[in-house]
């Protein structure tokens, strides 16, 4: 694995990742970054958010590894490491709830737009991709989320009904603001092409946040390619996939490359 090129997004200590490889997390982020991870001649450039419950970040699992992926396929990969809502700041205070979203178009300023540009996110990251998504002036080729509580955490439409809020209270009111992928709540309706991949009997994040966004898809006539595979863990990513998930990386390369040409 090669080392990125570690941009800083502001003030403060750099960032140490926890663990070893291949299961390198971020328990505290003091201050945003990006970790861009270069190829000669990219085919385009893809902002890739990792995973953690906006607790911390799967950094290795859901962010090196597909950047590893990504430039097996020709593309440039930047991942995120942004802050997390509702985390001691440093300063006596807590991040705010859109601490995350607020590092996210700051990575953005640092990629160039010279190529096709994507935003993939797994997990939580999913549900952040998504918010960038729909942020105006961003001009995506693609969104690819897989398995992102993008909806329906939020408390008017969780899945299950009645499911408690999520703490730091933060992090709950940051995906009451953005509820991705729901007709009903217009500002948080990507118009980019979209790219899902979710698990059918996944416990931590219900599919009823991929069949929401479907639903909005059919109704909005949006360009949507959904995928559901039956016997996914949560968090598959790019090592459990032992079984029809194992598709998913080509199928989204695939329509990665279809995307990039548009």
């Amino acid at each position: 694995m090669i080392a990125p090129e570690i941009i800083p997004l502001g003030a403060g200590a750099a960032n140490a990742l926890n663990g070893v490889w291949p299961d390198r997390v971020v328990e505290v982020v003091s201050r945003g970054e990006l970790h861009a991870y270069r190829v000669a001649k990219p085919l385009g450039r893809v902002l890739v958010c990792a995973g953690g419950g906006y607790v911390r970040l799967m950094y290795d699992r859901e962010g090196a590894q597909v950047a590893e992926w990504l430039n097996g396929l020709g593309y440039e990969a930047d991942v995120l490491v942004h802050r997390l809502p509702g985390q001691a700041d440093g300063a006596g205070g807590v991040w705010p709830k859109d601490v995350a979203l607020t590092d996210a178009l700051a990575a953005l300023g640092h990629i160039p737009r010279d190529q096709p540009l994507f935003l993939l996110g797994l997990s939580s990251g999913g549900h952040l991709a998504g918010a960038v998504a729909c942020q105006p002036g961003v001009d995506a080729n693609g969104l690819l989320i897989a398995y992102g509580p993008i909806n329906a955490n939020h408390s008017r439409y969780k899945a299950p009904p009645g499911k408690p809020d999520y703490p730091p209270p933060q992090k709950q009111a940051f995906y009451d603001d953005w509820p991705i992928g729901l007709a009903a709540e217009p500002h948080g309706v990507p118009r980019c092409p979209a790219f899902l991949a979710y698990a059918l009997h996944d416990q931590s994040v219900p599919i009823e946040h991929a069949l929401n966004y479907i639903r909005t898809a059919r109704d909005l006539d949006l360009d949507l390619d959904a995928h559901v595979f039956g016997k996914a863990p949560h968090g598959f990513a790019l090592r459990e996939l032992e079984g029809s998930q194992a598709a998913w990386p080509d199928l989204a390369a695939l329509w990665m490359a279809r995307k990039a040409s548009r």
